[in-house]
């Protein structure tokens, strides 16, 4: 893990997400030995693979001419801007400047905070010195080797609070994806919601449904037989600012899932975790696991496919809800019952943000009273010296 002291601009504060986090960047099959070029969190980054296979992520503009170093080459483990040939290496400091023995140390780009966790790259775009590892979220069921599945990235034109909404209120699957995940039931049992100092919980259980066609699929794979009535659980743990992992599952009625023996039923967890781009836009990263048949890769395969045909319905819901935003800034959104869940996440988001804001008030203030604390030192230095030289 690298980071270069330099503080965030003053124009990444007035974007709607906190900095002082870590982001997923990129799955690791996507990070290779070649330059791929993201925005995280209104941040223009380039990543890379070193050759040892450790992770770099720099900011992609180069030094000189400000051309995107996503646009020239890796030289071993440095990069070569393609427009004047300038090289930096994997802590942003330029190794090479053409036509001149000499090279400028204040020629250097971005470094930023970044490790492997859980199938992803993570990049913290925040204060370098506040990037704790601990503090990555858990999104552990990605590579436990008790749980198989797969997933896929979704670039989305709508902000990415708008995603915590939908994952946190689970009701819109009754009305958006009937065909699949959804039923009349989702929409009228009640749900429990619990939070701490940055998480939040919604529980909600189902007792005695029929099941929706992917969980019966899914069960009848694992019984051999006709699924008949199921208990069904969603169990939705927010993490802020932006990763949502979702409990869920069936089994049979009367098996004792309630009460924690889910042996007889199907269990999952939808992975979910959002980085914003723009204030409209963001990069979606999700993944589906299972704990049962876990060396079948065609329901690894079919499971996948099902998943990703479900939210290619959410993409189509949420655009249309960023453009309504677009189009009437005047207007703001009213809450119900239903919304308890994203409530709780968006002022867990607020307090991040708030606190980050806090924090950057009071080291802009603390550098104020340094350098008026200087100047006054300097004051009464140099009236020290004028009386030592019997001057004034």
């Amino acid at each position: 893990m690298n980071g270069d002291p330099r503080p965030v601009p003053d124009t990444f504060k007035l974007a709607d997400w906190p900095h002082n986090c870590w982001y997923a960047a990129a799955y690791d099959v996507e990070c290779r030995r070649a330059l791929l070029p993201r925005r995280i969190a209104g941040h223009n980054v380039v990543l890379y693979r070193r050759g040892d296979g450790r992770p770099v992520a720099l900011e992609n503009a180069c030094w000189h001419r400000l051309m995107p170093l996503s646009e020239g080459q890796l030289e071993d483990d440095d990069v070569a801007c393609g427009y004047h040939g300038l090289v930096f290496n994997a802590e942003g400091r330029c190794v090479f400047m053409p036509s001149q023995q000499t090279i400028n140390p204040s020629a250097r780009v971005r470094s930023y905070p970044v490790l492997e966790r859980h199938r992803f790259v993570w990049v913290w775009p925040g204060d370098p010195a506040l990037a704790d590892p601990e503090l990555v979220p858990d999104l552990h069921w990605n590579d436990d080797p008790a749980w198989a599945g797969d997933g896929g990235l979704i670039h989305l034109d709508c902000g990415y609070k708008l995603i915590v909404d939908n994952l946190m209120d689970l009701t819109h699957e009754t009305f958006v994806h009937g065909a699949s995940i959804g039923q009349r039931s989702i929409a009228e049992v009640p749900f429990e919601v619990t939070h701490g100092p940055s998480s939040a919980t919604v529980t909600r259980w189902m007792v005695d449904v029929d099941p929706p066609p992917f969980w019966k699929m899914q069960l009848e794979w694992k019984r051999g037989e006709p699924a008949g009535r199921v208990d069904r659980w969603q169990i939705i743990h927010f993490q802020a600012p932006s990763t949502v992992a979702i409990d869920v599952g069936v089994a049979p009625t009367g098996t004792g899932a309630p009460e924690g023996d889910r042996s007889e039923g199907v269990n999952g967890y939808v992975l979910n975790t959002m980085t914003p781009e723009t204030p409209r836009s963001c990069h979606y990263f999700w993944a589906f696991a299972r704990n049962y048949s876990l060396t079948d890769q065609r329901i690894t395969t079919l499971i996948r496919d099902g998943v990703a045909g479900v939210f290619a319905e959410d993409e189509t819901v949420l655009a249309a809800q960023q453009e309504a935003i677009d189009d009437h800034p005047e207007k703001e959104f009213y809450n119900l019952n239903i919304d308890g869940g994203a409530m709780w996440a968006r002022r867990l988001i607020d307090k991040l943000m708030a606190e980050e804001d806090h924090d950057e008030r009071y080291r802009r203030s603390a550098q104020e009273a340094e350098r008026h604390a200087g100047a006054i030192t300097q004051v009464e230095a140099t009236e020290a010296d004028a009386q030592r030289l019997g001057v004034g």
